[in-house]
This record gives C-alpha cells, sequence and structure tokens, in this order.
C-alpha cells in the first residue's frame, strides 16, 4: 500500500473519530447531565494514564513489524515477539483492572468532586471503566501489528466503524435502555470486548504464513534486543501522559465534576489540531524507518521536510481558528454563550499549545526511526521537571487559565530550545531550512491572515451561519498555508498539467 493511500485512510479515520466525538459531546451532555459527561472526562483521562504501563511495548512492536517488512529481522523473530509482548500485556492488563476496581469507592468518595451523582453509582461507573482500559489498551498491541504492516486502509476503516458504534450508537441505549452512567458504561464494556477480539483475528491473519506455523512458547528472550529501544519509548510516552494529562489529573480533584466537564469540552475541542497530524505521523513512522534501514539518508530528510509541511497545512489553520475565533468556535458548536465565555480562554491556549507540539514532535520521529532516543530522553526530562511543577502551580493558583499558559510556554521553549540540538545530531544544515521554509514561513503568512480575519469580521446572531462563517474562514486560511509550501504547490501545479494535458 502507498504512502499516500495509508495518510489519506489515516486522515479520512482520524477527521472522522475526532468530529464525530466533537459533535456528540453536547448529544451526551443533553441526556446524561453536566456531571455524568463530567464522568466521561475522567474515564478519558483514566485511559490516558493507564499507557504509563505500556513501557513503550506497542511502538516497539509497531517497529518490528516495519523492521520485518524491511527485511531486517525474519518471520520467526517477529513472531517470538508478539508472543512475548502478549503474555506481558495480558498480565499488566489484569494487574491494572485490578487495581481501578479496589480503588472505585475511594475514587468516588474521596477525590471527585460529586454533587448530584449518588455515590454508589459513580463507584460502579468507575468500575466499569477500569475493564474498559485494559480491554483497549490489550488492543493497542495488535493496533501496532497492523500498522507495521501499513495496512492503514484496512485499520482507518476498522476505526470509522468502532467510532460510529461507540459515539453514534449509545444514542438508542440512551433511548431505550437508559442514560445513567451505568448505562453508558455498560455499552463501552461490550464495545471493547469486540473491538480487541476483530483486531486478534486481523492481526494474526496479516502474519506470513510460516510465521503462524512457527508457533514459539513464552519468554523473556525475545524481549532482550529491543529492550534498549522499548524503553526509550516508554520514557517518552510517560512524559507524554505526564504533560497531557497532570492538568487534568489535578483539576478532577480540584474542580467541581460538572465544572470539569465544562474544562473537558475545550481540551477535547483543542485536540482536534493534534488529531489532524495523527494520520501522517502514523503513516510516516514505518516509512522512515524503513528509509534508516536502508540508509537512505537524501530520501528520509526529504520526506521529513514534506511531511512537516503536509503538518502545517492541516494544523496551522485549525490552531489559529480556535485560538483567535474560540468563543465564536464553542457557541457554535454548544450554543451556550455561558459555556463559550467560561471555556474560550481555555480553548486558545490549549490550541496554540497543541498546534506548536505538532510541529515541535517531528524531531521524534526522526529518532524513532534511527533507533537513537538519549536526545530525546534527555530533552524531555529536562522539559518535564521544569514542566510539572509549574503545570500544578499555575492549576492550583490560577486553574485552567493556569494550566493554558503552562502548556502553551512549556511547548513554546521546548520547540526553540531543544528541536535545533535534535537536528544537528542527525543532519546538520537540516534545521536552519526546515524552520524558515517548512515551518515559520506558512506560521508567519497563515498568523497575519488570521489577524486581518478577526479585525474586519462581523460575526452574525444565528449559530448555523456563525458555523459556516467559521468554516468559510478555515478554507481560506487552509488555502493560504497550503500556497506556502513549495512541495504542495508543486504537486498542485503537477496535477493541474496532467490534467490539461489529459483534456487537450
Amino acid at each position: 500500500m502507498s504512502l499516500k493511500s495509508n495518510i489519506l485512510a489515516n486522515y479520512a479515520s482520524q477527521i472522522y473519530v475526532t468530529l464525530i466525538g466533537i459533535v456528540m459531546v453536547p448529544v451526551y451532555v443533553q441526556y446524561m447531565g453536566a456531571e455524568a459527561y463530567g464522568l466521561v472526562g475522567f474515564f478519558t483521562m483514566l485511559q490516558a494514564w493507564f499507557q504509563l504501563l505500556d513501557i513503550g511495548l506497542t511502538p516497539t512492536m509497531a517497529r518490528a513489524t516495519a523492521r520485518y517488512n524491511g527485511g531486517a529481522i525474519d518471520q520467526r523473530s517477529l513472531r517470538q515477539l508478539l508472543r512475548a509482548l502478549e503474555g506481558i500485556f495480558v498480565g499488566v492488563a489484569f494487574v491494572g483492572s485490578i487495581a481501578i476496581l479496589v480503588g472505585a469507592n475511594k475514587i468516588a468518595a474521596e477525590w471527585l468532586q460529586v454533587q448530584h451523582l449518588a455515590v454508589s453509582e459513580v463507584r460502579e461507573a468507575i468500575v466499569l471503566m477500569g475493564f474498559i482500559v485494559a480491554l483497549r489498551w490489550v488492543s493497542g498491541l495488535y493496533r501496532g501489528v497492523i500498522s507495521g504492516f501499513e495496512k492503514m486502509v484496512w485499520l482507518s476503516g476498522f476505526n470509522i466503524a468502532m467510532a460510529t458504534a461507540r459515539f453514534v450508537l449509545i444514542i438508542p441505549v440512551f433511548l431505550f435502555v437508559g442514560s445513567e452512567p451505568a448505562h453508558f458504561f455498560s455499552y463501552q464494556l461490550l464495545l471493547a470486548v469486540l473491538e480487541l477480539s476483530i483486531l486478534i483475528y486481523k492481526a494474526y491473519s496479516s502474519l506470513p504464513k510460516g510465521v503462524q506455523e512457527n508457533g514459539a512458547r513464552w519468554s523473556w528472550g525475545p524481549l532482550r534486543g529491543v529492550l534498549k529501544f522499548s524503553l526509550s519509548i516508554a520514557f517518552t510516552s510517560s512524559v507524554w501522559i505526564l504533560i497531557t494529562q497532570t492538568d487534568k489529573l489535578v483539576l478532577s480533584k480540584l474542580l467541581p465534576l460538572a465544572d470539569y466537564a465544562y474544562f473537558t469540552l475545550a481540551v477535547l475541542v483543542a485536540g482536534g489540531v493534534m488529531a489532524l497530524s495523527g494520520p501522517i505521523s502514523s503513516a510516516l513512522l514505518p516509512r522512515l524507518t524503513r528509509m534508516a534501514a536502508i540508509n537512505d539518508d537524501v530520501g528520509l530528510t526529504k520526506l521529513y521536510r514534506g511531511a512537516t509541511q503536509l503538518v502545517g497545512v492541516a494544523t496551522i489553520p485549525a490552531s489559529l481558528v480556535l485560538a483567535l475565533f474560540s468563543e465564536q468556535v464553542l457557541w457554535a458548536w454548544t450554543g451556550d454563550i455561558a459555556i463559550a465565555r467560561a471555556a474560550g480562554p481555555v480553548l486558545q491556549l490549549y490550541a496554540l499549545g497543541n498546534g506548536i507540539l505538532t510541529l515541535a514532535a517531528f524531531p521524534y520521529y526522526l529518532q524513532y526511526a534511527k533507533g537513537d532516543m538519549r536526545l530525546h530522553l534527555i530533552g524531555n526530562a529536562v522539559f518535564i521537571i521544569m514542566l510539572i511543577p509549574a503545570l500544578i502551580w499555575g492549576t492550583a493558583k490560577y486553574g485552567v487559565i493556569g494550566a493554558g499558559y503552562a502548556w502553551l510556554i512549556s511547548n513554546f521553549l521546548y520547540f526553540i530550545l531543544w528541536v535545533p540540538k535534535v537536528h544537528n545530531r542527525f543532519y546538520k544544515g537540516l534545521h536552519f531550512n526546515w524552520l524558515t521554509s517548512d515551518v515559520t514561513k506558512p506560521i508567519l503568512v497563515t498568523s497575519l491572515a488570521a489577524l486581518a480575519i478577526r479585525s474586519i469580521v462581523e460575526w452574525p446572531q444565528d449559530r448555523a451561519l456563525m458555523a459556516v462563517s467559521l468554516v468559510v474562514i478555515g478554507i481560506f486560511l487552509l488555502l493560504t498555508t497550503a500556497v506556502t509550501s513549495k512541495q504542495i504547490r508543486a504537486r498542485l501545479v503537477s496535477s493541474s498539467r496532467a490534467l490539461l494535458l489529459k483534456k487537450y
């Protein structure tokens, strides 16, 4: 399957999953109530923290599969590694779910600031959460196998189907069964079982025939060769979780559950910026890894810069729309002016921070492909030592606004101080061209266009017209950013010439 097809499939999937999740939130709040929806936000955070138990094993499996495709390892080694990881995943999932089960009562009675829901009802929901997050986490191992084989088209279709079941088909449950938290999470548990079953089948059917026939007992042996890389990824994943979830954890303790739900709404919308870069990175990592394995440095750097431009075209306009028109976006979405005014400043800060993060993440892709994560470990260690205290202090003292500023400033400092060091470590001379042509130019041009629009636009009072206006602005900024991209301009010119030649 071509890289282009994988990226397009990933984008279709990611955009659909993100949009359907965002679109359905006001419906959830309508049926469940704000406080009950706060439990959904807590569940999302709990699922993210559960990833700390991964210790880098899922991306290690994906990388090993990609290396098998590139001829770097044999079939039996791949199968033995999968068997070893399966044993670890099942064991850790069991322990993790039991831990949540044991702590459910304390979380419901002492941690969450519940005002209207019964504690017993909240405790039951948390017990169900424990089983769901364990099953979804195990599913990640088999997603790694499938993505390593670059079967992104199938995986994207599957993700769309599961998102539809998860976000849309819950509505009949609300209508005909009930909208209490127990009903919501019981349905999600059934879907988690179905999802895992299908992914296991697809992963095993993707393995070459010889791999399936050469069964292997479980042992630690296959892990020795990948342990260093796995632990490097584990640290990276842990840092990512600490960076993106510490504010949510602290606020889940400090805020009433209903207010926590509104904070979750703003962060969810801002997360759309990162979701736009996800499909490219998912397709990019296996291809970069393969190029690094065959020492194709010219092709690797060309793809790296082209992917940066593509991510910029996708994320820079989205980040600016959410940041500069945050209240308008929230009002058009929810129809609640109070929510729009309260959550608007939070959305503004998180959208800008997420926009920087999508570009600052590129050196990680380079290090992942090279299998050398030393600088990434050092940079993130320093980053987290500085960020976490500031995040906790800012959140405790200034609430969601303090968390937003800590997030924005820390990402900006990382981008300007550490990214050039990583680039110079692997490819001297890359950073200046990457920064000026692939990053700074589209940001400056699109920002000026967005600020000009902000100064002259007159907003309609109708929600539908407001939404249409935001879409038009977004499309205009998207085209503006695309024009600044050398590779995208070249592709557009080439496609136009091909169409003209075909026509005449």
